[in-house]
């Protein structure tokens, strides 16, 4: 169940990687030792519309929701979180040397009761 998704602001699509970030973003994911490859997800949305700060029109963002399922450490989410995170860093550091950009990530935990899935990729992948 592990969902990373960004939300960015669309004046960041000539001066970003997006795509490069989502595959380093699956790599960090994978790296975390966590996660089965088969439910990794990591997907961006740009936002059109917007507005950041004092509004100057050079302010940008990414931000980062990752959604897992129940059953790990707060250690482990929060080691997971890390490796997430600094991936990103390095990714953005040219935006982050601007006065204009902002990062975030927030994990947040799905409770396995409210939540439905079925995985036509696993069996694939588990060799089934």
């Amino acid at each position: 169940m592990p969902h990373l998704s960004l939300e960015y602001s669309a004046n960041l699509e000539d001066r970003a990687d997006i795509a490069g970030l989502c595959r380093e973003l699956h790599a960090a994911v994978m790296a975390s030792g966590l996660f089965e490859l088969g439910a990794v997800r990591v997907r961006a949305f740009a936002a059109q519309h917007f507005a950041v700060a004092d509004l100057d029109p050079r302010n940008s963002f990414i931000d980062m929701s990752f959604r897992i399922g129940q059953g790990r450490s707060a250690d482990e989410k929060k080691a997971a979180g890390d490796k997430i995170f600094a991936a990103a860093t390095a990714h953005c550091a040219i935006l982050l040397a601007e006065p204009h950009f902002a990062l975030s990530l927030e994990i947040r935990e799905i409770d396995s009761e409210l939540s439905w899935k079925r995985n036509a990729i696993h069996p694939r992948l588990r060799g089934k």
